[in-house]
């Protein structure tokens, strides 16, 4: 079975030749660390090295995907703002007008030929492509934390413009990436942290009102186009995990380990086998922590209850350096062996 034929088959429900795995996106500061004990000198030859199953092609990494004349980016406010809670462009907008005057991203602008041609390159091995499509922290950064939150209740009609905007530049993007790559891609992935260390971090009403139809739009999109769905949410998301599979999400991303009610045998005991799961090898405190042989021991221990709709990774995907190499040698070990 190859690595595409692998994973696609574990995310469509059925059983596979073993569990899948991807070793996750390591940060830059990580991958001279990585390529040093390894012996490699790029991210392939690297994930060559330890049997990966997965490989994230996202337009987001390549500066070539959005040619703005004036070098502007999608939603690039983090050139401009130090945190969440600073106050965003829109953040003491009360009329329609002025959303509608905001400078959006044109889709005229993309140009997809680096993505393509790294889609074709990586053929034989699960392609999970798609632009990442954080229209909950986009929102978030136009207005700042603070009043978007806020607006949810005094002007939802403000929160419910933006976020139309926002999602519209989404669903006519990945539709010119769905369309030209085809068979290119095998699965829609794209991400939007929901969840804290112990709970959602909206209530389940302005998820429903803000949240879910967005994310409803882009996983009907990426399934009429034939795609697999892939959505990640770091924290805990148990709450609102039903919703997600009811809005069509077939594969949850990265199960955040230590996070309330996101731990193997909760997730297998009230979702398991109606979506698959990536990820839940944790990152907080296994990864970094732990000798090779405990890594193992837990690596297996998961295996054992995930069962066959499990891809395995690491509970957060940009692999920081404080993971040693030699754990990360251990986890590939126990998730092929």
């Amino acid at each position: 079975m190859t690595s595409r034929d692998r994973i696609r088959t574990i995310i469509s429900g059925s059983p596979a030749d073993r569990c899948g795995f991807w070793l996750g996106n390591p940060h830059p500061d990580t991958l001279p660390i990585y390529h040093k004990y390894f012996g490699t000198s790029t991210l392939d030859e690297l994930q060559l090295k330890v049997g990966d199953d997965f490989r994230w092609i996202t337009p987001l990494f390549l500066e070539s995907s959005y040619q703005h004349p004036e070098g502007k980016g999608i939603f690039d406010l983090w050139k401009y703002k130090k945190s969440l809670g600073e106050a965003g462009p829109l953040s003491e907008c009360e009329s329609l007008d002025e959303v509608e005057s905001y400078s959006w991203p044109d889709v005229r602008y993309i140009n997809l030929t680096e993505c393509l041609q790294t889609l074709r390159n990586a053929e034989g091995f699960y392609r999970a492509s798609g632009f990442w499509t954080s229209f909950f922290h986009d929102v978030m950064d136009i207005f700042g934390a603070e009043s978007y939150l806020t607006k949810m209740y005094t002007h939802p009609e403000i929160v419910h413009a933006v976020t139309d905007h926002v999602c519209a530049f989404y669903t006519a993007a990945n539709e010119l990436l769905f369309t030209q790559a085809g068979d290119l891609m095998d699965g829609f992935f794209f991400g939007n942290d929901f969840g804290t260390q112990r709970d959602v971090l909206i209530s389940t009403h302005q998820f429903d009102e803000f949240v879910l139809p967005g994310i409803r739009r882009f996983a009907g999109q990426a399934r009429r186009h034939g795609l697999q769905v892939i959505t990640h949410s770091c924290g805990s998301v148990h709450l609102v995990i039903d919703r997600l599979i009811d809005a069509g999400v077939q594969c949850l991303h990265p199960l955040q380990a230590k996070a309330f009610g996101m731990d193997a045998e909760t997730l297998v005991r009230d979702f398991g086998g109606r979506i698959a799961f990536l990820g839940g090898i944790d990152t907080q405190e296994l990864l970094v922590k732990c000798t090779p042989e405990e890594i193992r021991h837990e690596v297996r221990r998961l295996k054992d209850i995930f069962g066959p709709g499990w891809i395995a990774s690491p509970s957060h995907e940009a692999l920081l350096p404080d993971i040693p190499p030699r754990n990360i040698a251990a986890m590939a070990e126990a998730v092929l062996g």
